[in-house]
């Protein structure tokens, strides 16, 4: 290995100036021989080891060492460089061909006049780029704090909440008891001590959770089986009984930094849900009737990372068989991790979502260790902050008969997103959750809830709006329950195909039937009825406003006359020429909608509103009622009350539109639509391009008018996506923001391959009778699509900016290498910005691009297993800006701008705080006390070094330290704070006694320091995670992070730079494998660093190794080196010399 000497910086400027001098070019002599001077003194004071080297070949290599201490004059007072020892901060030509002209760009550098030293100087065109980048940084946060932000609706709960712990649950049952602990929910005034006799549910906390985020859910659940459910004995009847609501107290831990602690945390589950269970065989606590079966499996409820455990229990040795057969997750992450700084929690979720498919994939129910488990996914949507609701999609993990995924904003009643954390306490969700828990438990069986068929049926009907086209109707299932007896005068019949239209409900003072007869089956096909109201349709027996009914003549043959009906309307008066029907209700199939009118202004009412009813709507296509001969609505008013209703047949081509516009021409152009005057009540128009949750979008309604009369009600939209089930409302629709949660970066797609038309759809409800056109304008909102970056791409700065820092570093070892200048990080960047990074983010698109080609010929990888998801490629998404649609070829150059920008920032951040500590702790060094302690110590410089024998000591005891008991994160903090040290002196060296070395030495130092800065976030959350651990007094050490050649080459590197040491230029062709390892870097981050941020920390680890040997070169491994190590001062002494 060929090398040369930094220590004195001169002899290297010399041999470059030697080779690349132009003809008449002189040497800038007057700092040659300043330089040169001081180095002779120390040379001439070194002692002579003559069983080494020649003297001659050691006098011309000088020292590496570049000297902290500042001049001092006999009083103490700093002596001021000559003016012709201040050296100009060396500059390279910015249009540079190659690296000749770099070294004669140099060397006229050197022979000009030496001017003053500034750390800040910055190219114009780094600081356009910089000023860009963080320009649109800027744009990205504004927007996603201000533009399409959903509202917020959460209505506040209420709870009396008591806890009691298990502490029987002890160390003979898991190892984890003095960690984490057992508690009963018990609501004051409604659960009777901390006895248990219902149907146990586990809550699982999330991320720094709390063991009493369950107490919403809980005391809804009490409250509600207290005033309702024990008093219907049908529900009793089928099975429902109180729920035992169970939390666990995982003392906050971090689970989503951490993979280790996730799988604590399963296997302490697995034995709790068996302590659970053994709970209901003890007399001294359970209450449950010994005539019924005992428990054999609970219900999971999770919160954020609580539910992504949930699931890793059954990949754990501890799992008891069809111990869990229903889960229940509220805005967790199951599609990937959150972050990847922890290479275990990657793996962990590659095991957990590899075991769901491949159980799932299995033909036969009894290898199918999941057939009984269903799991619902339900995302806060566009206010969670915290988690992308995009991570919570199951259409990648678990088949549709199995599970699905839910928005609240879709849930009926609700109708709202939420964020992070209002989702275990908001009022009208809660209330939901609770409903469906009740819905699907049946304590006549050892699980505890009703099969998996009926259990998804419930889910479905619970937390979808009912408006999906596979939600089957109840109405034809059903038998004839309602025998309604008409006359002439109390019933109106409508021709066919007229629209009936109600404005006011009891005008005739007394009940009456409207009758809609239906066609015959031959003319029914494509054709719909669809019903809306203000007010609520009545089941059988209810004695409200409006009853729907669906009819035939009775009896229809003979022998059915004296059929059983549980329900007698007789609006006849008791006229002998009446006619009776024989009807079913259609109640059971309403669907709910938000009310919209002049007054309302969201879908849902705030806590102190008032609550407006929602409007009840019934559509079903005219060949699932073809049995039918009319629809009977009947107004049960006797007196005129305010209410509305509208009922229609249409034909379905006529209420369906398709707009196949590309996102291009949707970009430049918009899209208009004219809804003509005689549509139907209800219009969908479906957009196949519109996918992407990258997009927001502005919709305009324009038109909508009544004249002279008062509408029935005011445009009503519902934007939906059917995978996953995410619906968001607009009342009283004018102008609209619509953003979604399709197709998203890093999510792997979904099992089931997406249909060429899944894309947005917006259905319209309008009042038919105003008979007036509708225009509607959607175009895209540019400026509130880039707040939907933020969400998406957070964790981006964790890996892009070390494209840029190692891109940086790179060039200044080549140029370094080839000049012997360590050009500062701005004039670097700004080499960068002229030629490779540039050329690096071009080839970064070309690749997405042509993986996007590649992927659409249906170019898949190979699984290890056959089964129906064997095509699918669940790790296509994870490179680059994980999609590679060609329409946002422009992410990958942004994303490099706002990085540049950030680089910039952090590094005169950086500088800044280097210059504050050098400026401070140069004012405290000219006090008087420190003088003379300067002057005690004449023989050892100003922020001298420690001896190497105490280096080697402190670097020992931190390596076994990391080895035994801490994470080598630790560790990293500790060599950061160090090289901050060691940039505070080095800057404080350059700027008081400026010269090339130290000039060069300052530069490399803050380089390295910058590089060390951004993989500290990859270090942070496990760190603070092993803090926790030691704060809630668990110190079982980690059983991973304990990697010494993790931070050996970082503490090896920090160390040799406190000695104040410059890294040797290469020479040899060796210099090329510096640029491999910065070069491999920058790819690295770029294509795998958002889905695998982890391996980033051991690429830099091995940069630092590849610096630390290149150190060690100028260094002599002697044995008289090595024990120098252990001669503490006085060998420090001999190196010295005395001051005269």
């Amino acid at each position: 290995m060929q090398r040369r000497s930094s220590g004195s910086s001169e002899e290297s400027a010399d041999v470059s100036v030697k080779t690349s001098r132009p003809h008449g070019q002189t040497r800038l002599n007057d700092l040659s021989s300043t330089i040169r001077h001081s180095h002779d003194i120390r040379q001439s004071d070194r002692p002579q080891n003559s069983g080494t080297r020649s003297t001659s070949a050691r006098s011309r290599r000088p020292s590496s060492n570049v000297n902290w201490r500042p001049s001092h004059s006999r009083d103490g007072s700093t002596e001021k460089t000559p003016a012709a020892s201040h050296l100009a901060p060396a500059t390279l030509s910015p249009d540079y061909p190659n690296m000749e002209s770099e070294r004669t760009a140099s060397s006229r550098r050197r022979s000009r006049q030496p001017r003053s030293w500034s750390p800040w100087s910055i190219s114009f065109l780094t600081l356009f780029t910089s000023l860009a980048g963080i320009g649109l940084l800027l744009a990205v946060i504004y927007s996603a704090a201000t533009l399409h932000c959903d509202p917020k609706g959460c209505r506040m709960s209420w709870m009396s909440p008591s806890y009691a712990k298990f502490n029987d649950f002890d160390t003979e049952h898991t190892r984890f008891a003095t960690k984490y602990s057992l508690y009963l929910y018990r609501e004051q005034g409604f659960d009777n001590g901390p006895k248990i006799k219902g149907i146990p549910v586990l809550f699982i906390p999330g991320n720094a959770g709390s063991y009493k985020q369950v107490r919403s859910i809980a005391s809804e659940s009490a409250r509600y089986f207290h005033d309702v459910l024990q008093h219907d004995a049908a529900a009793l009847n089928a099975g429902a009984r109180s729920l035992d609501f169970f939390t666990v107290d995982f003392n906050e831990d971090f689970t989503a930094f951490h993979g280790q602690t996730m799988l604590d945390q399963a296997e302490y589950l697995n034995e709790a849900i068996r302590y659970i269970l053994s709970l209901y065989l003890d007399p001294k606590i359970s209450e449950r009737d010994p005539s019924l079966p005992d428990p054999s499996s609970v219900i999971i409820l999770g919160h954020s990372m609580g539910g992504i455990v949930a699931r890793t229990m059954f990949i754990m040795p501890n799992y008891q068989a069809d111990s869990v057969n229903t889960i229940i997750t509220m805005s967790a992450p199951h599609a990937r991790p959150p972050v990847t700084f922890d290479p275990q929690i990657v793996s962990i979720y590659n095991d957990i979502n590899n075991y769901w498919r491949r159980s799932y994939s299995k033909k036969s129910s009894a290898e199918n260790a999941l057939g009984q488990v269903t799991l619902v996914s339900i995302a806060g949507g566009g206010l969670d902050t915290v988690v992308p609701s995009d991570y919570a999609g199951l259409e990648s993990i678990v088949p549709e008969t199995h599970g699905f995924t839910a928005f609240t904003s879709t849930i009926p009643t609700v109708w709202t997103s939420m964020d992070h954390q209002a989702i275990t306490w908001c009022d009208q969700f809660r209330k939901v959750i609770v409903r469906a828990l009740y819905d699907i438990v049946d304590n006549r069986g050892r699980s505890q809830t009703k099969s998996r068929a009926d259990r998804m049926k419930a889910f479905k009907r619970r937390f979808l709006t009912g408006l999906e086209s596979f939600v089957e109707k109840t109405l034809p299932e059903t038998a004839s329950s309602t025998l309604l007896t008409l006359e002439d005068r109390s019933t109106t019949m409508l021709a066919a195909d007229e629209r009936l239209v109600l404005r006011n409900l009891g005008t005739q003072r007394k009940p009456k039937a409207y009758l809609l007869p239906l066609p015959p089956g031959g003319f029914a096909e494509g054709k719909r009825v669809t019903l809306l109201s203000d007010s609520k349709l009545d089941r059988p027996g209810e004695d409200g406003k409006l009853e729907v009914l669906f009819c035939n003549t009775f009896p229809p043959q003979a022998g059915q006359a004296n059929l059983p009906f549980s329900m007698n309307i007789d609006l006849s008066s008791g006229s002998a020429e009446s006619t009776k029907l024989a009807c079913k209700n259609a109640a059971s199939d309403v669907v709910s909608l938000p009310a919209s009118s002049r007054f309302t202004k969201d879908p849902f009412f705030k806590e102190g509103e008032w609550q407006i009813p929602p409007f009840s709507y019934l559509e079903y296509d005219l060949e699932d009622v073809s049995d039918y001969e009319f629809v009977a609505v009947i107004d049960k008013t006797a007196s005129p009350t305010a209410g509305w209703l509208v009922a229609e047949f249409s034909d379905v081509a006529d209420a369906h539109l398709t707009r196949n516009i590309s996102l291009n021409r949707l970009l430049s152009f918009g899209l208009s639509l004219q809804l003509p005057a005689d549509r139907p009540m209800v219009t969908e128009v479906k957009l196949p391009s519109i996918q992407s949750s990258l997009l927001a979008y502005n919709l305009k309604i324009e038109g909508h008018s009544c004249n002279d009369r008062e509408p029935l009600f005011t445009p009503l939209v519902r934007q939906y996506l059917s995978e996953p089930y995410e619906s968001k409302y607009f009342v009283n629709a004018q102008e609209l923001e619509i953003s979604l949660h399709g197709v998203s970066p890093y999510v792997p797609p979904p099992i089931k391959s997406r249909q060429f038309d899944d894309g947005l759809s917006l259905q319209f409800w309008t009042d038919p009778t105003c008979d007036s056109s509708i225009s509607v304008r959607i175009t895209i909102d540019t400026l509130g699509s880039l707040g939907k970056l933020y969400m998406r791409y957070r964790t981006v700065f964790a890996s892009f900016p070390l494209l840029v820092v190692a891109l940086v570093l790179r060039k200044q070892f080549q140029v370094y290498d080839n000049t012997g200048v360590f050009i500062p990080f701005s004039e670097s960047l700004d080499f960068c910005l002229r030629r490779s990074l540039p050329m690096l983010l071009l080839s970064m698109t070309l690749l997405s691009l042509s993986m996007g080609q590649s992927g659409s010929t249906g170019s898949k990888s190979l699984l290890f297993w056959h089964n129906n998801t064997a095509a699918v490629d669940f790790t296509q998404n994870d490179l680059l800006v994980g999609t590679s649609d060609a329409f946002f070829w422009f992410l990958i150059p942004m994303i490099g701008i706002i990085c540049v920008g950030v680089c910039i920032a952090l590094h005169y951040v950086t500088q800044f705080l280097t210059w504050l500590l050098s400026t401070i702790y140069s004012y405290v060094s000219v006090r008087p006390i420190i003088q003379q302690q300067e002057k005690k110590r004449a023989v050892s410089p100003a922020f001298a070094p420690s001896s190497p024998r105490r280096r080697l000591i402190t670097a020992v005891v931190l390596l076994l330290l990391v080895s035994t008991f801490i994470p080598y994160q630790f560790a990293y903090v500790v060599a950061c704070l160090v090289q901050l040290s060691t940039a505070v002196r080095a800057h404080r060296s350059a700027r008081e006694t400026p010269s090339l070395a130290t000039i060069n030495f300052n530069n490399y130092v803050h380089s390295i320091l910058l590089l060390m800065l951004w993989i500290l976030p990859i270090n942070l959350p496990t760190l603070v995670v092993w803090v926790r651990n030691l704060a809630v007094h668990w110190f079982t050490a980690f059983s991973s992070h304990h990697n010494v050649l993790s931070i050996l080459p970082f503490i090896l590197l920090v160390e040799t730079l406190t000695t104040g040491k410059m890294i040797p230029p290469l020479t040899s062709r060796l210099r090329h494998l510096t640029d491999i390892i910065f070069f491999g870097i920058a790819v690295y981050a770029a294509i795998y660093g958002v889905s695998h941020a982890y391996m980033l920390h051991y690429l830099v680890n091995l940069a630092a190794a590849w610096l630390v040997a290149i150190h060690s070169t100028s260094d002599s491994w002697t044995l008289a080196g090595l024990s120098s190590m252990f001669d503490g001062g006085q060998a420090e002494d001999r190196k010295q010399g005395k001051d005269p």
